[in-house]
């Protein structure tokens, strides 16, 4: 240190003491002027040159460093994606990449359509998003203009059916019009159709009538339709024995006939498969069958099905293939709580005869009623069991009900003896009458069904009806249900006197006669 001073050289002391006593100084010697306040300070104050920052401009650049910082992320794991997914020995790309290469091939020829510079991979993309948003814009603007219908609210009744007790404890609900059970001359008892009670009947059919001819009509509400308990395992044999129990239980001792409309001739076909021997005759309007039956030729079954709408042959196939999906389908329909047009819900074109049974007021008060009873339960079940039991197998094939001998030929020679001796064989099928309606223009139970009847079952008499529909011939038509008593038993006797004894006009075990395709007309 002394020797530094010796030299001349001032210390840090002293200069430090210098620049306190002379105040600061630039480069080159000249004194700053500590006065002068900073930019910082002036800021700080207010009376400097710089704009103060603003609030909003603080927050828009905290915004922008943020942005920058999710972009520099965003880039950061597409990086890691096309590295780990992308890549050609990613898990993906094997698992993906043959795939892939089959569909890309199976739909290569639409890139045929693409112009020569389109890229596929870019282009497929762009035209199918477009076409959602295209979709889209037009079904918002059809809702627009199209009026939205006001459905009818679907009442609540109360309970008031009578109800038999049947061998297994469940309880069936009917109802029950014409001629007393002591004086009944004939006995018609009336399955109902899908979607429909016990309340159903034959809808519009005066007590009059029923008393010229001397007809006690029974309809029932079917297994976990209306008031009727529900069955675990339903099928078309249960459905017989409970239509053979509820005779019984009516003390309907003597053979009854049966009238099977629509879908509840399923339940009439049924019934003369197993307990044919109960059975009087069978009256048929519109029937219905599997339309999987193996006994119809391809040109029968193409004929049957080009007939329906779209809708009506997807609910055909989900009931086939896929049950579980109709309840999905049948509480935004009937199960909603609101009526729909029978049309729509249907999903059928109805015709001229047909739209103007369906705009009379009684016929909408009878299906409101109808329905309002047939979903009582408020369960989808009963529904899809029908359902299930149209399409499904039903045990039998409609040419068992043909008359034919069956011989008992254990060999060649009981064979040989069989084509000599009447002994050895006896006669099998339905052997009592079977009368059938069939409208011309019905499109729920197209024409060609009965044509497949009549060709399978060609004893019946088939009744075919010019310009008629799938309602129009059935539904409150008072000239229709007389012709359809006349065929089934005659002239009108009046229901049995007090002494008079009780006898069929119809022999049971003795077939009509005559040509098996009669047309009718509505009078």
């Amino acid at each position: 240190m002394e020797e530094m001073r010796s030299r001349g050289v001032p210390t840090w002391q002293e200069e430090l003491a210098s620049l306190m006593d002379g105040g600061l100084q630039y480069d080159d010697g000249s004194p700053i002027n500590q006065d002068s306040t900073t930019p910082f300070e002036s800021s700080l104050n207010g009376s400097g040159s710089e704009p103060v920052e603003s609030l909003k401009e603080q927050v828009t650049g905290f915004m922008k460093s943020w942005g920058e910082m999710l972009l520099d992320l965003a880039v950061g794991c597409k990086d890691v994606a096309q590295q780990t997914l992308v890549s050609e020995d990613s898990v993906v790309v094997r698992k993906l990449r043959e795939p892939a290469a089959k569909v890309s091939k199976k739909l290569s020829f639409l890139n045929e359509y693409l112009p020569e510079d389109r890229d596929p991979a870019h282009a497929w993309p762009v035209i199918f998003f477009v076409f959602l948003i295209a979709l889209s814009a037009l079904s918002f603007g059809s809702d627009n203009e199209t009026s939205v219908p006001v459905f009818k609210k679907l009442r609540t009744h109360p309970p008031g059916a009578s109800r038999v007790e049947l061998r297994d404890g469940r309880y069936l609900a009917y109802q029950e019009i014409g001629v007393s059970a002591e004086r009944a001359r004939y006995s018609l008892i009336v399955p109902h159709s899908f979607m429909s009670s016990r309340l159903a009947g034959i809808p519009g059919v005066k007590e009059s009538l029923l008393k010229d001819y001397g007809v006690r009509l029974v309809s029932y509400d079917l297994p976990g339709f209306g008031e009727s308990d529900p069955h675990r395992g339903r099928n078309l044999s249960s459905s017989a024995s409970d239509m053979i129990d509820l005779a019984s239980a009516l003390g309907i001792v003597e053979k009854f006939w049966l009238l099977g409309y629509s879908s509840g001739s399923m339940h009439a076909w049924a019934a003369m498969r197993y307990f044919p021997d109960r059975i009087a005759g069978v009256a048929m309007v519109s029937p219905m069958i599997n339309p999987y039956e193996p006994s119809m030729s391809k040109e029968e079954m193409a004929k049957t099905w080009e007939q329906w709408l779209k809708r009506r042959k997807f609910m055909y196939f989900l009931a086939r293939r896929w049950p579980s999906l109709l309840p999905f389908f049948y509480r935004r329909s009937f199960l909603s709580g609101y009526l729909q047009p029978l049309d729509q819900l249907m999903s059928i074109s109805l015709g001229e005869k047909d739209e103007h049974v369906m705009r009379d007021p009684v016929f909408e008060e009878h299906y409101q009623r109808n329905v309002e009873e047939s979903t009582r339960q408020g369960t989808a079940k009963p529904f899809v069991e029908e359902a299930v039991l149209h399409v499904s197998n039903w045990g039998f094939n409609l040419p068992d009900f043909r008359l034919q001998k069956k011989c008992k030929a254990n060999g060649v020679l009981s064979w040989l003896m069989s084509m000599y001796s009447e002994a050895e064989c006896e006669l099998v099928g339905f052997g009592k009458p079977i009368h059938i309606w069939q409208g011309m223009e019905d499109p729920v139970a197209p024409p060609s069904v009965t044509d497949y009847i009549s060709r399978v079952i060609p004893e019946a008499t088939v009744h075919r009806l010019p310009n008629e529909g799938h309602f129009s011939y059935f539904f409150f038509c008072d000239e229709c249900h007389k012709q359809i008593f006349s065929a089934l038993f005659g002239e009108p006797q009046g229901p049995i006197g007090v002494t008079e004894e009780k006898t069929e006009t119809h022999d049971p075990d003795q077939r009509e006669t005559g040509s098996a395709n009669i047309s009718t007309t509505k009078g």
